[in-house]
């Protein structure tokens, strides 16, 4: 049986290309966690994840060119298992079954708090709207790993919307880079969780768009694409209002996003520019 489950193990590694072998504690109890655990980090022919109940280490062996080991710890995170680089959510934690519940390390965010974030403990001569600073920095930060993203998205629906299928695959194709480019480590939390729900329909999406010449197809991976853009911009931060609109006509009904109120259809162009209406409106 060990010799059975070596090889597995083995054929499992070896499925990944250019693989990178790392281990890393991570945290847990039983079979079931071991089940969990190595279902969320494994990614066929990208990332495999072996872990023991015993000694709580997990071996990661990944491709280093289309992964690393803080996305693969991530995902387990967000499956209910902190590992020493990130914590759970505690939502999450919560809904695991009672054997496993692990023992859970100290927060680190907590002990930051308990070192010192007293503004009124001895600093009564301190600059406070200065401290303030950082915190719109980093949020600032956070706003960039995912503006590109949505610019190019925009950038492929004006294409559409002129019926220029050779823009409209440039543009997807910047789509994709900006795509590669995020970040995840500076997105917030609730970013991070929508992100790593969508990013690989993103990513295929926008592949397909850039692919093509046929604006026909391109328009149907649109449609799809939109939904995962849509559900992203409802979490993150946006320097102006984004119009969620509706065409009643493209395959039964189809949505977009916009910057601007006014309705310009992506999905037919100039045949009916002003097919559809603006169904919400997103304040961030």
């Amino acid at each position: 049986m060990v010799i059975a489950v070596l090889l597995s193990s083995i054929n499992s590694f070896a499925q990944v290309k250019n693989a990178k072998t790392e281990t890393v504690k991570i945290y847990g109890n039983c079979g079931m966690c071991k089940t969990t655990i190595e279902k969320a980090g494994n990614v066929k022919n990208v990332a495999s994840v072996e872990w023991n109940k015993d000694t709580k280490m997990a071996t990661l062996s990944y491709d280093g060119d289309k992964t690393n080991q803080d996305e693969i710890l991530k995902r387990i995170a967000l499956a209910g298992y902190d590992s020493e680089k990130f914590r759970a959510p505690d939502d999450v934690y919560a809904k695991l079954a009672g054997c496993c519940q692990y023992d859970r390390p100290v927060k680190t965010v907590a002990k930051n708090k308990e070192a010192g974030m007293d503004m009124n403990a001895g600093h009564g001569n301190h600059d406070h709207s200065q401290m303030a600073a950082p915190a719109k920095k980093v949020a600032a930060k956070n706003q960039s790993q995912l503006k590109a993203v949505f610019d190019n998205y925009f950038s492929v629906k004006d294409a559409l919307i002129k019926t220029d299928a050779a823009t409209a695959s440039a543009k997807a194709a910047e789509l994709s880079a900006s795509i590669k480019a995020v970040d995840m480590s500076k997105l917030s939390a609730e970013e991070h969780t929508v992100w790593m729900k969508v990013m690989q329909d993103l990513a295929a999406n926008a592949e397909s768009i850039s692919k093509s010449k046929d604006v026909a197809k391109q328009r149907n991976a649109f449609a799809t694409l939109s939904g995962n853009i849509y559900t992203l911009a409802k979490v993150s931060k946006q320097d102006a209002p984004v119009y969620y609109q509706h065409c009643p006509m493209y395959n039964g009904g189809a949505n977009w996003l916009s910057k601007e109120n006014a309705v310009k259809n992506p999905y037919y162009g100039a045949q009916m520019l002003t097919c559809g209406s603006t169904v919400e409106t997103i304040k961030q």
